[in-house]
């Protein structure tokens, strides 16, 4: 499970500068704070399935790349 979290952390954080985003404005997009957004790009929690599948719209990813199941 660390491992999951790690690479879900990883995902998200690198989602967001990739767009030159900060946290306060990656929660905006997601109707998140930016405590929520630190907490998963710490590891320190999961996003939802809802959350999940709204960064994978938001961001034209696939749910198997944020959870890390695959690499692209």
């Amino acid at each position: 499970m660390l491992d999951t979290m790690k690479v879900v952390a990883k995902r998200i954080k690198e989602l967001r500068m990739e767009r030159e985003l900060s946290q306060e404005s990656f929660g905006k997009l997601l109707h998140v704070s930016q405590d929520t957004v630190s907490l998963w790009e710490n590891g320190r929690a999961l996003p939802t399935t809802e959350f999940v599948i709204a960064m994978c719209r938001q961001f034209d990813v696939s749910a198997d790349y944020l959870l890390g199941l695959r690499d692209y």
